[in-house]
């Protein structure tokens, strides 16, 4: 198996940057890390919806686009969206960052379009869901990206299984799952388990990475998520089976690179691109072995 095209996600070129921090916007200029990630040997780039607000209010999106397809990066996924099943305040919030995902996934030509359930509970109506996800994707569909739901062990959407089935029943052809190895051991599952739980059709975009075994309490997997992952093949996880799997049920997209960690973030942009790339395909090279 030769090495597929490969996709920095945003977290893994963001520095001193992490989900859920009242400002999410990496130290890091953006055009800089758009050159880093292409000089690095990566074939695409995920950019979240921090950095696109402050792109699009400084340097303009357009020049965001240029700066790609100069680079050569030929894949881009923007993320992400919560609460767009909701009502009131939360939907109106939900619905500001919808209009910039899809404004910022038409102008940059991204494929995939991230978004998850509902955070720490599973209090919700999954017939709200499926009607408001079936219309998620018929909008995202304009924007020329599909809905990428994401399956975490802290939401609603437990396992990928949950997340397959409901997209399944929902049966828009343009919304589907990631699957991120992390979620996937986190939630109790190995990766023999998705050849029986995922329908290849639905299976959208792929993450890499690792961690150290076991699985921390449920209170904790919020801070190990965030700040604890490895890079491909430096925890416990059989990440070469993981790709043995994915590539058996025929996916054929770019596969992303997720690195979430202290550690990380504590190293320069140039050392965060190249040293996950590298781990990446030596990965990809045990997978063959």
């Amino acid at each position: 198996m030769s090495v597929p095209p490969l996709l920095a996600s945003c977290w893994t070129h963001a520095g001193e940057a992490a989900p859920q921090r009242p400002d999410e916007r990496s130290p890091f200029d953006i055009l800089d890390r758009v050159a880093a990630v292409a000089d690095a040997g990566w074939s695409g780039i995920g950019l979240v919806h921090a950095d696109l607000a402050e792109a699009k209010r400084t340097i303009g999106l357009p020049r965001l686009a240029s700066a790609i397809r100069d680079a050569g990066l030929e894949f881009v996924e923007v993320e992400f969206l919560g609460d767009w099943w909701t009502t009131g305040p939360e939907r109106e919030a939900s619905d500001g960052v919808r209009r910039d995902l899809f404004e910022a996934a038409e102008v940059l030509g991204a494929q995939t379009i991230k978004a998850a359930g509902k955070m720490f509970s599973d209090d919700v109506d999954l017939d709200v869901m499926a009607e408001a996800f079936d219309r998620l994707a018929d909008e995202a569909r304009d924007s020329g990206a599909r809905i990428a739901l994401e399956t975490l062990p802290f939401t609603n959407f437990r396992t990928v299984r949950d997340g397959s089935r409901f997209v399944s029943e929902v049966g828009n052809s343009n919304g589907g799952i990631i699957v991120d190895i992390w979620h996937v051991y986190r939630a109790g599952d190995t990766p023999d388990d998705l050849l029986q739980e995922v329908h290849p059709d639905h299976l959208f975009a792929v993450e890499l990475n690792d961690a150290l075994a076991p699985t921390p309490a449920y209170e904790d997997l919020w801070a190990d998520t965030v700040d604890e992952r490895r890079l491909p093949g430096e925890g416990d996880w059989d990440v070469p089976r993981f790709v043995q799997v994915i590539s058996a049920l025929g996916y054929e997209g770019p596969w992303g690179v997720e690195i979430l960690s202290a550690e990380h973030r504590r190293k320069s942009l140039h050392d965060e691109v190249t040293s996950a790339i590298a781990a990446t395909r030596e990965v990809f090279a045990q997978a063959d072995a």
